[in-house]
């Protein structure tokens, strides 16, 4: 009988530990040309959001952003988020199947609406109801 083992991660033939040691700017070469581009716009903010976030890391802080729209590079694998949805903020962990999507993927802003019973008056056997 064959033994099952866990397969590893890789993000385009590349283990996550390979991954890490790029560069984001090198990073950009391995994802889909719209991350690419978007990468390559926004990696200073993507830098100084990494350096942020690893020094409230150390401090035993949150990370709270309300930046949406960066994309996760494998230097955020690991870290714990905090990402504004509109109205409140949505706890994320990074993890490696996440590479290469935006935060706000992660943090829905809307939700299912969940229907109440009908009030009264709205049918009509709670019209005529005796007070």
């Amino acid at each position: 009988m064959a033994e099952i083992t866990k397969k590893d991660f890789t993000f385009r033939g590349k283990t996550l530990e390979e991954l890490q040691k790029l560069d984001v700017r090198e990073f950009a070469k391995y994802v889909k040309s719209r991350q690419r581009r978007t990468i390559l716009r926004q990696f200073q903010e993507i830098e100084k959001f990494i350096a942020r976030a690893k020094t409230k890391i150390a401090k035993n802080k949150l990370v709270k952003t309300h930046s949406r729209d960066l994309i996760i590079v494998p230097a955020m694998v690991g870290m714990k988020l905090n990402i504004h949805n509109g109205r409140t903020f949505a706890p994320v962990d990074v993890t490696g199947e996440m590479l290469g999507h935006e935060f706000g993927e992660f943090a829905m802003t809307r939700v299912k609406v969940k229907h109440g019973g009908a009030g009264i008056g709205a049918t009509k056997g709670t019209k005529h109801k005796a007070k």
